[in-house]
């Protein structure tokens, strides 16, 4: 039985990447800059806009320009919300709150901290972070914003610190998955990034593709993460270069889809004790449609 926060289940799974259902990626998703971990600081916190051609418009652009959140677009929890909330199937060590999230000096920032928090399932959190999505405040809400297909592009800094998991991801608006579309997420390393796709195979089994990239120092500086999403292919950009390629249409979904970013802890590791806190900096979102 499907229940609340069930990307949970297929997140703990992506783990274990030698599974039988891990479909390997392309020889370009996994390539590495020669020389070892490229530096940030060559990188620019720039878009282009989408890469495919087409009558392309700009319909969500968030700078966080501002000093509060766009209540209009954003909400700081799972479509689960209840006081705060969690992701249950993945074991993780936060409780997310309103309060770790931050818009100041044009930025996004989620903000992990070791504290304490008691949620609302009666359950005691030792970390509370930040997320924001464009989903419900609660489970019998309406959803701000969702998206059927598109190109949607990210300009991230992730944090330094160990036993952090920052995403970038979608999730259907049935609050069901899969499907599922991880645009971005750093697993037990700040220098790979790891791309997915999660789908169901029509006998029901659960499977998904992923793609990699690096070594990079992703930490010192911002980088942008991007997802084309059409009909026949779903293609990953990092920095603006093509790092995965899907054509399956089985594989690709066509369901609308809320737009997530999360800074989770303790996935696959707890941080070490001398962690306390841990950010990540988002200077802005964009969404891209081409008219239906």
């Amino acid at each position: 039985m499907t229940v609340r926060g069930t990307r949970g289940p297929l997140r703990r799974a992506a783990l274990t990447l030698a599974s039988a259902l891990l479909v390997t990626a392309t020889a370009t998703a996994c390539a590495e800059p020669a020389g070892g971990p490229a530096a940030a600081e060559a990188v620019t916190a720039s878009s282009t806009g989408p890469p495919a051609p087409g009558t392309w418009r700009l319909v969500l652009d968030d700078g966080f320009d501002g000093t509060e959140l766009d209540g209009r677009t954003w909400t700081t929890c799972y479509d689960w919300n209840d006081d705060g909330c969690t992701n249950s199937g993945n074991d993780e060590l936060q409780w997310y709150l309103p309060e770790q999230v931050a818009v100041r000096d044009g930025e996004l920032v989620l903000t992990a901290e070791r504290r304490e928090t008691r949620g609302s399932d009666d359950k005691n959190y030792p970390w509370t972070s930040g997320m924001i999505s464009t989903g419900r405040d609660h489970w019998d809400g309406d959803p701000r914003r969702t998206f059927t297909y598109g190109y949607f592009e990210a300009a991230i800094r992730i944090p330094a610190e160990e036993g952090m998991f920052p995403a970038f991801w979608m999730m259907p608006a049935s609050r069901y998955t899969p499907p599922e579309l991880d645009i971005m997420e750093f697993l037990a390393t700040t220098e790979r990034v790891s791309m997915y796709v999660h789908w169901t195979e029509p006998d029901g089994e659960e499977a998904r593709q992923r793609g990699a990239y690096g070594p990079v120092d992703f930490p010192a500086g911002y980088h942008v993460f991007g997802l084309l999403w059409e009909p026949d292919a779903l293609v990953w950009y990092v920095d603006g270069v093509e790092r995965l390629r899907v054509t399956d249409t089985e594989r690709i979904p066509d369901v609308p889809m809320e737009v997530l970013l999360n800074l989770a802890v303790g996935v696959p590791h707890p941080p070490p004790e001398t962690v306390d806190t841990a950010r990540m900096s988002v200077d802005w979102v964009r969404v891209w449609q081409q008219p239906s």
